[in-house]
């Protein structure tokens, strides 16, 4: 964790701001406000990206996303008073801004905006953007809370359409703290609420959780990606069936590509899709690179709601499934059961998956599944072939020694 004391912001105090290195997928912002008093009046922590498309010189469309916030500052930011609302402002590096903007009711408060701002004249980041000036999105927001409760939304929301599409995940906020202290009260956005449309495949309770419980049709096929700076940097299509035991009652889920979100990030050695739905806080899928000429699914992680409203969460990070040479794709049309935990696995349908070296947005050529059973079917055959020949040659032996004692007799 790295911790910045600012100077005195008028109406805020002292600020102090948190920022604290996230995992794979982005990094997580945590930021703590004090007045005057040093008493906490504004706390909230986030994850966000940012997808923005632009117009090249060759008239052509391109996207870019911004995740690293790395060298984020908060100038501006402040608790707010009886004149002026309370307001996070975010500035990374010299050509991103972002901005909430708070304002209290009589028992509530409402997370009333946000604004973004990038500057195309970056060179850095829009090397061939045709128009080279300064924008800025306002999206409303208009959520409600009571001012005694923190907003939490670990699922996915997203704002905005177009030309920038913002996504915000892991928020925790509470523009007006009362008495100095956080509160742990939470009030859940919409998405996190627990759902009833999630049904148990009867019969619900088993005799053991290695029961197979009743088959479901197969899932949608969905569609995913992952862009960066340069582009599409990964790519996905698979359906999805995920299979959960919880003190012996299985649920199965189809996932749903036209109501689920996703997100995710690019690196040299790792890559990371996320899934989001009505249901699932988040399915992580991570892929790694080894040998330096491989990649393969080395981790799944996975927070949701069951229908009983507990929240069921797995994480793995010791997989070994979907191998295939880097510039590849990996394709498995036939169902494939990936084993998370001996509580949670996944089967997949018609899948197919790159996660590194991208080319133009399409699939490289894919390494079929079907190949892992030739290589491992090939020792066998040799195998038995060898078995066979020494048989064979112990038959002959055999025949041709019991045909020389013959001829002994004879004579």
């Amino acid at each position: 964790m790295v911790c910045f004391r600012l100077s005195p912001v008028p109406g805020s105090g002292f600020v102090l701001l948190c920022l604290i290195l996230g995992a794979v997928s982005s990094y997580a912002l945590e930021l703590n406000l004090t007045d005057s008093k040093n008493v906490t009046c504004l706390y909230a922590k986030w994850r966000m990206n940012f997808t923005i498309g632009y117009e090249t010189t060759s008239k052509t469309n391109k996207t870019v996303t911004i995740s690293d916030f790395g060298n984020a500052t908060y100038n501006g930011s402040i608790c707010g008073d009886d004149q002026i609302g309370p307001k996070i402002e975010v500035q990374f590096g010299s050509v991103f801004s972002w901005t909430a903007y708070f304002t209290k009711e009589v028992s509530t408060y409402l997370i009333e905006s946000i604004s973004f701002s990038y500057n195309t004249n970056d060179s850095t980041t829009f090397p061939d953007a045709k128009k080279k000036e300064n924008f800025t999105v306002h999206e409303p927001v208009a959520v409600r809370i009571p001012l005694d409760e923190i907003f939490r939304c670990n699922s996915i929301l997203t704002l905005g359409k177009k030309d920038v599409v913002q996504h915000y995940w892991d928020v925790h906020v509470q523009a007006f703290v009362q008495n100095g202290t956080v509160s742990t009260k939470e009030f859940l956005c919409d998405k996190d609420k627990t759902s009833t449309t999630v049904v148990p495949i009867a019969p619900t309770t088993l005799p053991s959780p290695t029961t197979t419980p009743a088959q479901k049709e197969k899932p949608e096929i969905g569609s995913y990606s992952v862009n960066n700076t340069n582009g599409t940097c990964l790519l996905a299509t698979m359906g999805l069936q995920l299979n959960m035991t919880q003190d012996k009652v299985v649920t199965v889920i189809n996932i749903k590509p036209n109501t689920t979100d996703f997100t995710g990030s690019c690196h040299s050695q790792t890559a990371l899709l996320r899934l989001n739905g009505s249901n699932i806080n988040y399915l992580d899928f991570v892929f790694a690179v080894k040998n330096e000429n491989r990649f393969y699914l080395k981790e799944v992680n996975v927070s949701m709601y069951l229908v009983n409203g507990s929240v069921f969460s797995i994480a793995n990070n010791n997989l070994s499934y979907w191998d295939a040479p880097l510039g590849s794709s990996y394709m498995c049309n036939k169902e494939q059961t990936i084993s998370v935990s001996g509580a949670f696995q996944i089967n997949t349908f018609y899948l197919r998956v790159q996660p590194f070296n991208v080319i133009e947005g399409k699939y490289s050529t894919a390494q079929d599944c079907s190949a892992d059973e030739d290589n491992f079917l090939v020792p066998i055959a040799v195998g038995a072939a060898l078995a066979g020949v020494l048989i064979l040659m112990l038959l002959i032996y055999l025949i041709g020694l019991k045909h020389h004692h013959t001829g002994y007799e004879q004579f």
